[in-house]
């Protein structure tokens, strides 16, 4: 029959595991509006002349003392001018917007697993690890 030494130290001896994770996230927004309008000028001009003239005139002539001469005149005289223009200039108007937005998410995850086991040294009394002693 055999015996174990009892004069042995055995130490400390630890096992487990280790479970981490590295969570880091990182986020990001924005958003940007732009609006532009540009309109132009409505114009009218309107021009206009008018000359009227208008003569009327008689006229008469008589000599006598026996040479009996006689002699009328009627007349009428009417000019008319006009003259007229127009001119019109149309608008023009232009408008545009813009809109745009964005996100971004950067997420990073890492999981750290670890199963460990230490031990510190077997003493003995003897000169192996192990003391047996024998009957």
């Amino acid at each position: 029959m055999s015996d174990f030494d009892t004069g042995a130290d055995y130490g400390h001896v630890e096992a487990g595991q280790e479970h981490e994770s590295l969570d880091q996230l990182h986020q990001v927004e924005g958003s940007e509006n732009n609006y532009d309008s540009q309109f132009g000028v409505f114009e009218q001009d309107h021009a206009s002349a008018e000359s009227t003239s208008f003569d009327q005139g008689h006229h008469v002539e008589y000599t006598n003392p026996s040479g009996a001469h006689y002699e009328e005149s009627d007349f009428t005289s009417y000019d008319h001018n006009e003259a007229e223009t127009d001119h019109i200039f149309a608008a023009e108007g232009s408008e545009s917007a813009s809109s745009s937005e964005f996100g971004q998410l950067d997420a990073l995850q890492h999981q750290l697993d670890t199963s460990f086991a230490s031990a510190t040294e077997l003493h003995t009394g003897g000169a192996g690890e192990l003391g047996v002693a024998s009957n």
